[in-house]
């Protein structure tokens, strides 16, 4: 069980490595809410978060801000629920006829490594707590039963 745990805390952790890079390059992730975007600052996040329900703008006008932004790849990082599900092809559609790069890479592999734990991305940090302290639990567990001399 340990191992299992730990590639899949090492899993996301690579993913969310390699978002860092991508975003620190100038691409711009797209998250629906100001939650969402504090967790990734919090996970080390550092470049442009734009959080698609500020102010309640519609898809296509959040479509149309991403696309005056200029950015030259933006990440759909929404959540990983139904209407999280729904928003992210919407939202792919009118940039893609708006001729904007998009990256659904990072939203698919973190999607398939926590779909049944977590179904928004605030709840990634604490996912990873989680399976941190599992993890330490585990290691501790299987240290106590070593023999001694």
């Amino acid at each position: 069980m340990s191992t299992r745990l730990r590639d899949k805390y090492e899993a996301i952790l690579l993913v969310l490595d390699k978002l860092k890079k991508a975003s620190t390059e100038g691409a711009l992730v797209i998250v629906e809410g100001a939650r969402d975007s504090a967790t990734l600052r919090e996970l080390g996040i550092e470049g442009q978060i734009m959080t698609m329900k500020t102010g309640g703008r519609s898809t296509v006008e959040t479509a149309f801000e991403i696309q005056q932004s200029g950015a030259s790849e933006v990440i759909l990082l929404l959540d990983f629920d139904r209407r999280g599900r729904e928003s992210t092809r919407k939202l792919k559609f009118y940039l893609e006829r708006q001729q904007v790069t998009v990256n659904l890479s990072f939203w698919v592999a973190l999607s398939n490594l926590i779909r049944k734990d977590v179904q928004c991305v605030e709840g990634l940090a604490s996912l990873l707590e989680t399976l941190q302290r599992k993890i330490m639990h585990q290691h501790q567990k299987t240290q106590s039963q070593l023999p001694r001399d």
